[in-house]
């Protein structure tokens, strides 16, 4: 959750508040335990450099326009892989760039769909031109690719090596690879935009 807030710079104490079931003095009472572990930094609210190498965070990313069972299947293996999962939703232009169209969903709102997911702990909308920028943000030990992802695997690697970020690639399968967004779009065709 530390880490989660770090990112999105959001109050710790007032995110774990809401989430769990904790009184204020267990919340403060666990911080300070972890900063005498120096687990979290004196501010009370980051991360120190041993605290963030001991939670593994895994990046996931794509363009979620059609939430379907593939999706869910390929996060769910992503979020076995660390403690954190991480997912970057692509911009509406990065989406009509991979799909050769507009997507259903504004960037938004697809960010709200998968933010929604029990599994994603934190999403983010990638920023345009550089995907390295959003990595850079994050800092995974690993990037797990889905089985349909274009994205290639020694791009990634050179890429992460140029932030200094030593990251492995982890690319997932899905079991059902036959049903895509794309597929689904095509098959209900125009009639879709009418959901």
């Amino acid at each position: 959750m530390m880490y989660v807030c770090e990112i999105q710079k959001r109050d710790v104490l007032e995110a774990i508040k809401k989430k769990s079931m904790h009184t204020e003095s267990i919340i403060n009472s666990e911080i300070d335990r972890l900063v005498k572990s120096k687990l979290v930094n004196e501010d009370r609210n980051t991360l120190t450099d041993i605290g963030r190498d001991s939670v593994r965070v895994v990046l996931a990313g794509g363009v979620f326009d059609i939430i379907h069972p593939g999706h869910i299947h390929t996060l769910n293996a992503a979020k076995k892989l660390g403690d954190v999962l991480a997912v970057v939703v692509a911009t509406d232009e990065t989406a009509v760039k991979m799909k050769k169209k507009r997507p259903l969903h504004t960037q938004e709102q697809r960010q709200e769909l998968v933010n929604s997911l029990s599994m994603v702990d934190l999403c983010l909308v990638g920023q345009e031109g550089d995907i390295f920028k959003t990595v850079n943000r994050v800092r995974p030990q690993i990037i797990a690719l889905g089985y349909d992802q274009i994205h290639q695997e020694k791009f990634i690697v050179e890429g992460c090596k140029e932030i200094a970020l030593d990251a492995r690639v982890a690319r997932l399968q899905s079991p059902i690879p036959e049903r895509s967004s794309s597929d689904i779009q095509r098959e209900y065709g125009e009639s879709i935009h009418g959901i």
